[in-house]
């Protein structure tokens, strides 16, 4: 089994900076794509901002050149740099891997082109 655990998540004013960490926990041996979704109550899972084993990124046009997405491979981390935080940047954070590889021993195995979701942690952004 791989799981995903969120820290970096809290209430910060205006103009403020937070860093989420997503760290991917198993028998892993790659991660395709990780990334950050963010949802508000009532609306749609929307993404935030992506990076591949390449190092490609894509980010949501409301986040350009505020946040920055980076990984650890060698610790199966994604980090998410946010800056110039606004209150429309209020959501629950989603960390999402894809194309995981690894192997579940409870099952005993191996993971194939695997996804999976973390459980959220919230960010609020006061005016």
């Amino acid at each position: 089994q791989v799981q995903l655990v969120e820290s970096g998540g809290g209430l910060v004013q205006l103009g403020g900076s937070l860093q989420l960490s997503c760290a991917a926990s198993g028998t892993i041996f790659s991660i395709s794509v990780m990334g950050w979704y963010r949802q508000d109550p009532g609306k749609k899972r929307e993404l935030v901002a992506s990076i591949t084993m390449g190092d490609s990124r894509v980010y949501s046009d409301s986040v350009k050149g505020r946040f920055t997405i980076s990984r650890d491979s060698a610790k199966n981390t994604v980090y998410l740099q946010m800056n110039s935080l606004k209150p429309e940047d209020t959501a629950v954070y989603y960390c999402r891997v894809e194309d995981v590889r690894g192997y579940d021993h409870d099952n005993d195995e191996y993971l194939y082109g695997k996804n999976y979701w973390g459980k959220g942690t919230l960010v609020t952004v006061s005016s």
